[in-house]
Order: structure tokens, then C-alpha cells, then sequence
């Protein structure tokens, strides 16, 4: 009598794992599920919605960008410390260590946000984690140069879309720590629109480039655009190499500008030349004494 073939064995069914996960693509090997989890970039099933992906894919473009500023670093990174102003709810702080710092040791990286309940997350997240080379300091940019739970010298300043001219204060910051590296994404810069605006009718008798702003809304984008070409010659007159880039397409955010500035150690006449024409023709000298206060006492530097 014929046997009949034996029934085949059918494996035990299992919960997928992370890395069996459709995600598996963006989540990057090695990389916390629960950090993004605790982060809502994935949700307990562990998926992830069009929002999500997006804030995944600006935060990794920018990881990209630190990541190689970070290898130029002496012994590849070890040792290095990062300030991240505005950090909010630090996303960019917690991938940058968990992709990076958490394997180089005595690498920190310092979170600034002066909104309390932010920073108390974090702390909690950190701990969670077990991220102790992580610090999160309740302070506004500005008031982080001063502090005394800041070292003396950082590697990297980062500033993703610190408001306003908070990201001014991150590059003053970035200067008194004599910073290797500053990663900037400017927001919502209003300081020179409004200066633009208060001297409107002097400048549109003065000069036909007052056209330029003369809407409401060309005003705006004329003081944005102004801000960061002074932002930039600011820096090379510090002693900058400064390369200006999108962050990623137009289309994930209209804030995507992204200023990258290299430490020379080298003053730059012409760009502090520049700096003050640029000050004198759109009449904002006044901010030489304040924002853009050149070496040596404003001075044209060596």
C-alpha cells in the first residue's frame, strides 16, 4: 500500500521583529525602536504615518551632514561634545547619540531649551535609555554662554530652527566656545523685517532697492533672506568657511536653509567689509554694536 507524503511542518507563528518590520528600511540598523517610540515617530505597533516619515527624513538628513562634520574630528569623534539649542523635544539630540555618541566615549552632547516641562522629558526619556552622556540645561541660547554647566569649549553647535534671532545667539554661543563646527536651520527671522519696515519711507526715497520690501510680504522674505546673507559673512569674518545648502526638498519645509560653518581660525577683511556695506546700504548699522559685532572692537579684522 502506497504511503501517503508526510504533511509539512509549518513554522510557529510569531510576532514580527523590529527588523523583520516593513520599516526596516528607516529604521537604520542597530538604531532604538523604543528611542523612536518614547519619540512618536513610531507608534507602539511600531509603524509609521506620512507626518512621522518626514520629521524622520529632515532629522536623518541633517544626522548625515553632523555625522561626517563629527568624523573630522580628532580620534573620529571621541571625546567630542555638541550643543543643541532650541533643542524642544530633542529629537535631533537623542538619534544623533543613538546613532553616534553612544558608542565614542566621553562624547556629550548638551540639550538647551528654556520651555521647564521639555527638558524635564528629556531628562526622563535620557534616563530611561540609560543616554547618561546626555544633559538637558533650562536656559534660552543666550543665556547658555554664560553658564557655567557649559564647558569651556564645544566641538559642535547645532540650532534647528531656533526662532528668531535665537539663532544668532547659537552663533555668538558657537564663537565664545570656539567651536569646530555650527550646524544652523534659521526660523522665522522677524529682527530685520521689522528694522526694514520702521525706516520704509526713508528708504523707498532713498533708493529704488527699497522696492524690494515695500509689501508686507516681500518685507518678510527681504529680512529672512538679508539675515542669513549677513549671518554667513558674520561667521567668515570670525574666522568661517561657511557653505550654504537646503536641508531637503521645499516640499517637507519652507524653513530649509541650512548654514554650515567651518573654524579657521583665520579673520576675513573682506568679509567684514562686506558685512558693514551691506549694514550701511540697508541702514542697520546699529547692529554692529549688537548681532554683528565685529573682532577686534568692530574693527577691520587682521
Amino acid at each position: 500500500m502506497k504511503k501517503s507524503a508526510p504533511s509539512p511542518v509549518r513554522p510557529t507563528q510569531r510576532a514580527p521583529s523590529a527588523q523583520e518590520h516593513p520599516l526596516a528600511a528607516e529604521v537604520r540598523p542597530g538604531q532604538s525602536v523604543e528611542l523612536l517610540k518614547e519619540l512618536h515617530i513610531l507608534t507602539r505597533e511600531g509603524k509609521l504615518n506620512q507626518d512621522s516619515r518626514r520629521k524622520l527624513k529632515q532629522v536623518y538628513h541633517l544626522y548625515q551632514f553632523i555625522e561626517k562634520l563629527l568624523q573630522e574630528l580628532p580620534n573620529g569623534g571621541a571625546g567630542a561634545t555638541l550643543a543643541d539649542h532650541g533643542a524642544g523635544k530633542s529629537y535631533l539630540g537623542f538619534i544623533l547619540y543613538d546613532l553616534f555618541f553612544k558608542n565614542l566615549a566621553g562624547s556629550r552632547i548638551y540639550g538647551v531649551e528654556f520651555r521647564p516641562e521639555l527638558v524635564q522629558k528629556s531628562r526622563e526619556l535620557a534616563a530611561r535609555l540609560g543616554f547618561d552622556r546626555m544633559a538637558f540645561l533650562n536656559l534660552s541660547v543666550a543665556e547658555s554662554t554664560g553658564s557655567e554647566a557649559m564647558p569651556a569649549h564645544v566641538d559642535v553647535v547645532t540650532a534647528l530652527h531656533a526662532c528668531d534671532t535665537a539663532t544668532d545667539d547659537a552663533i555668538a554661543f558657537g564663537l565664545q566656545k570656539t567651536a569646530n563646527f555650527m550646524v544652523l536651520v534659521p526660523c522665522c527671522q522677524a529682527e530685520i523685517a521689522r528694522c526694514l519696515n520702521a525706516s520704509k519711507a526713508l528708504s523707498l526715497s532713498r533708493t529704488p532697492l527699497a522696492e524690494l520690501w515695500r509689501h508686507p510680504l516681500h518685507t518678510r522674505e527681504m529680512g529672512s533672506q538679508i539675515t542669513n546673507v549677513l549671518r554667513c559673512l558674520y561667521l567668515e569674518a570670525w574666522g568661517y568657511k561657511v557653505t550654504v545648502t537646503e536641508l531637503v526638498g521645499w516640499e517637507h519645509s519652507m524653513k530649509n536653509e541650512l548654514i554650515i560653518a567651518r573654524r579657521t581660525g583665520k579673520p576675513n577683511r573682506a568679509a567684514a567689509q562686506r558685512l558693514r556695506e551691506l549694514l550701511q546700504e540697508f541702514g542697520l548699522t546699529a547692529l554692529l554694536e549688537t548681532r554683528f559685532t565685529l573682532p577686534a572692537d568692530n574693527e577691520t579684522p587682521a
